[in-house]
């Protein structure tokens, strides 16, 4: 089948819409190479390149040789930097596209942030804006301030269809046709199901991952340009409300040694949440001497938030695991 490699470069788009013409045609069968610029569509680079931000010594200038000038912004919204879309041939409302996901690579650092005022889950803490960036180019791992090791498992955060509504929609937030869903389950190995709701579907992915804990909570993961091979296929005779997935088994031996646990209970599902992280990372203190910004970062990279149960009223139940097989000393 045709193999098709789609770079970023005149295929970026900033918002989902039906009326946006295909970067690319394909068929059922074929395979699609997209390459994907970070969340910050360059700018996190173009900051360290202009002295804005302070990077490691050994990747400052690997950073900032990569910057480029900022891109459009479709209809001048902006964003994040979605590389399509792809029409599907013979793709029709009420279908469901088939997306198998057969690599997924990272670019050569990434960076995780938060800020005051942010959209993470305890922004409101936080004493102040703060970039942490990641050395990728070993690509099986990276390392985080001398203490712990995490293994990468890239994945797509943004890969959708286009709505039936008429548009502009912005890609901030995930619908019924996928978009910004931040699953990290979603790595090489699996395959993810999209409810078609346009002729030719119009697929597109972006916002690539290094890594990320279930929950994202600072609001960013491991950031990354990157590239993503998927195989394309057609499911007709179902429809489906919401994307579904079939994910393979953890893809690092990160969770093998078990994890630590914290837990929150409230009556509102994010308060829970707030406890049970605000609880991990005074673990991340106490046991490994981090602060409170580099705490949160690590926990955004691979703390995952569960919800333990919902019926116990007139409390949720939310725990904050941490792999135990994180730390090297």
């Amino acid at each position: 089948m045709p193999a098709h490699h789609l770079k970023a470069a005149g295929a970026v788009h900033t918002v989902w819409d039906a009326a946006l013409p295909p970067a690319l045609h394909a068929a059922p069968g074929d395979t699609v190479r997209f390459g994907t610029l970070d969340a910050s569509y360059g700018r996190v680079a173009r900051q360290v390149a202009a002295g804005e931000l302070e990077a490691p010594g050994d990747l400052r200038a690997l950073i900032a040789a990569g910057a480029c000038a900022p891109g459009p912004l479709t209809g001048g919204q902006a964003g994040h930097p979605l590389t399509g879309p792809v029409y599907v041939e013979g793709a029709r409302p009420g279908d469901t596209l088939v997306v198998e996901l057969l690599e997924v690579r990272t670019g050569n650092w990434g960076w995780t942030g938060c800020r005051p005022g942010g959209i993470g889950l305890l922004d409101d803490e936080v004493p102040g804006a703060h970039t942490h960036f990641w050395d990728l180019r070993a690509g099986t791992h990276t390392d985080f301030l001398g203490r712990a090791r995490l293994p990468l498992a890239p994945f797509p955060g943004v890969i959708g269809v286009a709505p039936a509504a008429p548009g502009p929609h912005p890609t901030a937030p995930p619908r019924q046709v996928g978009g910004n869903m931040d699953v990290r389950q979603l790595v090489a190995g699996s395959t993810l199901y999209l409810p078609v709701e346009v002729s030719g579907a119009l697929l597109s992915v972006g916002d690539v991952h290094a890594a990320q804990g279930d929950g994202e909570v600072s609001g960013t993961g491991i950031e990354t340009d990157g590239e993503v091979t998927v195989r394309l296929g057609l499911r007709r005779g179902r429809t489906l409300a919401m994307p579904e997935l079939r994910t393979p088994p953890e893809p690092t031996p990160l969770w093998a040694a078990g994890a630590y646990v914290t837990t929150g209970h409230a009556p509102e599902l994010l308060e829970a949440a707030r406890h049970a992280l605000r609880g991990m990372l005074a673990h991340l203190g106490d046991e490994y001497g981090l602060g409170f910004t580099d705490a949160y970062i690590l926990a955004s990279a691979c703390v995952d938030l569960r919800i333990s149960q919902i019926v116990d009223a007139p409390h949720y139940t939310v725990s904050a695991l941490l792999p135990q097989g994180l730390f090297t000393r």
